[in-house]
């Protein structure tokens, strides 16, 4: 990677606060419809401890996959307003990359959401799992 990358990607626009949060909102409800779907049909409701495990895998396993290469950096909240994830290089995250901003992103959230606000104020737009990651979101 060189400088000139580099400066091309903090400089690049990024995506805002609103329209970020939104995303993870789409993917939120997506995710719970499908958790609640699998628990109903194992037998167990909202409130079990089997479908907060479910959501809790399905999170990882979506976030992971579609925040990687392989998802080209999109979930589907993200498509659905045209947004992306992408290493502070312009490259797409691995798995490993992917997963970890996952985990960033949980601990964002766990610590009364300060780290997902934080992208609001943040000059570069960045989340604490953005910045743990190494990571941007815009515009795709």
């Amino acid at each position: 990677m060189s400088a000139t990358t580099m400066t091309a990607m903090s400089t690049t626009e990024k995506a805002g606060w609103w329209t970020r949060a939104l995303a993870i909102v789409i993917d939120a409800i997506g995710i719970g419809i499908i958790a609640g779907a699998v628990s109903a049909i194992l037998g167990g409701d909202l409130s079990s401890r089997q479908y907060q495990g479910l959501s809790t895998l399905f999170q990882a396993v979506y976030f992971t996959y579609f925040w990687s290469a392989a998802g080209k950096g999109q979930t589907l909240g993200s498509r659905a307003l045209n947004i992306r994830v992408v290493k502070t290089d312009g490259s797409y995250l691995d798995y490993v990359g992917a997963f970890l901003r996952y985990i960033g992103f949980v601990i964002s959230c766990v610590v009364f959401f300060i780290g997902v606000i934080w992208a609001a104020f943040d000059g570069q737009k960045q989340g604490w799992h953005d910045k743990i990651a190494g990571t941007y979101v815009v515009p795709a």
